[in-house]
């Protein structure tokens, strides 16, 4: 992860600096608010740490030009000004957070790790293939061809496909796709079946007084 520091107070900024990165982060420290605008032409960082009072461009200033670029790092303040004007200011224009120094580096680095740990990775949408049609369970979407011709089914539909995709070419027991209707009843079982295969193109046989069936291909 790269950080950029903005601190001109020297002995502060490479203390902060070589703390961090014994902790694993890739920090580049600058002085001046203009060095800022020159490192990220030039290189993406996922973190700034700006102080606010530094010679020529002030950090609040600094942020204000990054976020009217269009750039969305997040920013973390580190300051002396303790004013709730100067504190707002800063929430306002889209800081994450604001510590008031002098402060324990421990309690930044604890900071950085709760605003930027890892997300979730989410887990990749699982596909139920037939020939050409697939499904995707979680959300219902079905795609009919290689043209990407698609519909989206209701919940009880999409049970129901997905219960006869998972175990093509074997019997799906009338008992089971019962308990996925709402007010189960053969009639209404007879009539889901008969939707699904015209809304889908697909062949559904019923297996009587045992269930139904999704031919393998």
């Amino acid at each position: 992860m790269k950080i950029l520091l903005l601190e001109d107070d020297a002995l502060l900024g490479e203390s902060l600096q070589e703390y961090l990165e014994i902790e694993g982060y890739e920090v580049e420290l600058v002085t001046l608010g203009e060095e800022v605008f020159d490192r990220t032409f030039e290189t993406r960082y996922d973190l700034y740490i700006f102080d606010i009072n530094v010679p020529d461009i002030n950090g609040l200033e600094v942020f204000r030009e990054l976020v009217e670029a269009e750039d969305r790092t997040p920013v973390i303040y580190i300051s002396a000004l303790t004013d709730i004007q100067t504190i707002t200011r800063s929430f306002n224009l889209g800081a994450i957070d604001y510590l008031k120094k002098p402060f324990d580096p421990e309690e930044l680095l604890l900071r950085i790790r709760h605003h930027l740990r890892p997300s979730e990775t989410p887990r990749p949408e699982v596909l139920l293939r037939y020939g050409d049609l697939s499904f995707e369970p979680t959300t219902g979407k079905v795609t009919l061809d290689e043209e990407g011709e698609s519909l989206y089914l209701g919940e009880i539909q999409g049970k129901i496909l997905g219960m006869l995709l998972q175990r093509q070419g074997q019997l799906v027991p009338t008992e089971e796709l019962l308990e996925v209707l709402e007010r189960p009843n053969l009639n209404a079982l007879r009539v889901m079946m008969a939707k699904l295969k015209k809304k889908l193109g697909i062949d559904i046989t019923n297996v009587r007084a045992q269930g139904y069936l999704l031919e393998k291909i």
